[in-house]
């Protein structure tokens, strides 16, 4: 129980401390290089992404060596496919 509420508590003192800043930065003829410093630095946190989850529990993922075997599987069919093309003009029909 304990950790949720310092999470909570972390996480508002963070967003009035960031808000004092714009407020200040905005309002204030003599805000400085600290307000502007703790508002670009709270924007800027809130462009990570927060939301991440390791790539083995993602919904939708697929296994690295599924990738590798399509991309082999693709370059050898694009390679036999150019080989019949410089090689032979492909089967003559005859009358």
């Amino acid at each position: 129980m304990a950790r949720p509420m310092a999470r909570w508590g972390v996480a508002l003192a963070g967003g009035a401390l960031w808000w004092w800043a714009v407020v200040r930065l905005v309002c204030a003829p003599g805000a400085g290089a600290l307000e502007a410093a703790v508002a670009a630095g709270g924007w800027g946190l809130s462009l990570l992404p927060v939301h991440c989850e390791p790539k083995e529990q993602a919904d939708g993922t697929v296994d690295a060596r599924q990738w590798v075997r399509a991309w082999r599987a693709g370059r050898a069919g694009r390679a036999g496919r150019a080989g019949r093309r410089a090689g032979s003009a492909g089967p003559v029909e005859r009358a």
